[in-house]
């Protein structure tokens, strides 16, 4: 992949369920690195956009390049095989289970017929560690007894556990105080500067503005603008959404 190669490009990509046209001609560049924010309100095809990216949904026209080849992604098996993982808004977390059966869990390592405890329990806490998370008092905590932000945490490094390149992220601060907000909203910022891709999904749209690079604004299905963060505030955003068009300047 040349280096100005985005790791993921999205062309003329289509998605229609009957009459509704959920997602319309939509082209978009997914660069390795950054976070990339997805903007619009209820309706606006985020969900369905991510869906298609994850696998979940399969997109009626279009095409999708990964790190500069057409590919296609049908289930998401296929997505997490390319390196995609996300973190869902429900985390998709077992409470009976402790945080490093959570992050194998589908998964598990075998050695001889059977688990390999010592050496999941390992990467689990290297893992957890490498994206500084250390709230956590043991990778054997239940995840029952976790905080939202320590869940959110645990489902963060479960993405990041399986080489990936682009961790979708579905409002990830959702229901968070303000504490554990701020550590999430690091969190994500860390897998940016360890070179990965995130593509960010929130209706807080200060949290969007503290963290994204670029910032996807969608409506009605439709793309309509990608700017960088440097060019949009929050009004730029409601106008973009709301209407379509923005004639404001940018607060500095």
């Amino acid at each position: 992949m040349a280096n100005d190669e985005p790791l993921l490009r999205l062309r003329g990509v289509g998605k229609s369920f009957g009459a509704v046209h959920a997602l319309v001609d939509i082209n978009l560049d997914i660069p390795a690195g950054q976070i990339t924010a997805l903007a619009g309100d209820n309706g606006a095809g985020k969900s369905v956009l991510i869906k298609c990216i994850a696998g979940i949904h399969t997109p009626d026209a279009g095409e999708i390049l990964w790190e500069g080849k057409p590919t296609r992604v049908r289930t998401p098996r296929d997505a997490a095989a390319l390196g995609i993982e996300t973190v869902h808004q429900d985390l998709a977390l077992c409470d009976n289970l402790d945080i490093v059966e959570n992050m194998f869990l589908g998964r598990e390592r075998t050695r001889h017929l059977t688990l390999s405890e010592d050496n999941m329990e390992k990467s689990a806490a290297e893992t957890l560690s490498g994206l500084a998370v250390t709230t956590v008092r043991s990778v054997r905590q239940l995840v029952a007894s976790l905080s939202g932000g320590q869940r959110q945490s645990v489902a963060i490094a479960k993405a990041v556990l399986w080489n990936s390149k682009l961790v979708i992220m579905d409002e990830p601060t959702a229901a968070l105080g303000v504490a554990q907000t701020a550590m999430v909203l690091n969190l994500v910022k860390r897998l940016a500067g360890r070179g990965l891709a995130v593509l960010l999904v929130s209706h807080n749209m200060h949290d969007v503005l503290q963290v994204a690079d670029r910032i996807a604004v969608l409506r009605l299905g439709h793309l309509i603008d990608v700017r960088l963060r440097s060019e949009i505030d929050a009004q730029i955003v409601v106008d973009l959404m709301t209407t379509g068009v923005s004639t404001r300047e940018a607060a500095s």
